[in-house]
C-alpha cells in the first residue's frame, strides 16, 4: 500500500549510512511467513503494532509497539512505560491512518507525530540485524541492529511477555 512509507524509510538509513538490504518477495500475512521468506529468525523480525493507551478518561494516545516476531506484546508493560492505565491495539483503521500501512506492513519506524514510538531493547540486542516489513507486504528491509538504534533513537521499555514455542 505505502510505497511513500518505503521511500521514507530508505532515504532515512541513506541519510544516516546505515547499512541495510532491500528484499522483495511474495506477500507475507504473519512473522512467521516473513522470517521464511526472508530467510532469519523469527526473533529478528521486528513486529510493529500501533496500539490505543488510556491516560485518563479523557485522553488516550497511540503507541507503535515494536518487539520480537518471537515474543507477545504485554500489553499492561506498554500502558505502565508511558504512563497509561490500560492499552490494546488500535482498530485497522485507526493503524492504517496513523501509519499509511496496512496491518503486516507497519514497519519499526513512526512518521506520524501523533504516534509515540516505543521498541522492546531485546528486539536491539538479541541479533546483529533485525528484519521488518518496509510499508509494504513484499518488500522488507534487514538492517544492522546498531545502525537502527543510532538512526532511529527508539525510547525503549520490557513491552514484551513469554513467546511462542
Amino acid at each position: 500500500m505505502s510505497v511513500a512509507v518505503f521511500e521514507k524509510l530508505t532515504a532515512l538509513f541513506d541519510a544516516g549510512d546505515a547499512r541495510y538490504r532491500v528484499l522483495e518477495h511474495p506477500p507475507v500475512r504473519t512473522s512467521e511467513e516473513a522470517a521464511q521468506v526472508r530467510q532469519t529468525a523469527l526473533g529478528q523480525g521486528a513486529k510493529a503494532m500501533v496500539c490505543r493507551v488510556k491516560i485518563s478518561a479523557s485522553r488516550r494516545v497511540y503507541v507503535l509497539a515494536v518487539l520480537p516476531a518471537d515474543c507477545q506484546a504485554d500489553f499492561d508493560k506498554i500502558a505502565a512505560a508511558i504512563g497509561g492505565k490500560k492499552a490494546a491495539l488500535a482498530t485497522g483503521e485507526e493503524a492504517e491512518k496513523l501509519t499509511d500501512c496496512v496491518m503486516g506492513a507497519v514497519p519499526p519506524v513512526s512518521f506520524h507525530s501523533d504516534l509515540h514510538l516505543l521498541v522492546d531493547p531485546s528486539l536491539l540486542t538479541r541479533n546483529r540485524e533485525i528484519s521488518f516489513n518496509a510499508g509494504l507486504r513484499e518488500c522488507s528491509i534487514i538492517i544492522y541492529s546498531e545502525d537502527y538504534r543510532r538512526i532511529v533513537c527508539p525510547p525503549c521499555a520490557a513491552i514484551s511477555g513469554p513467546g511462542f514455542s
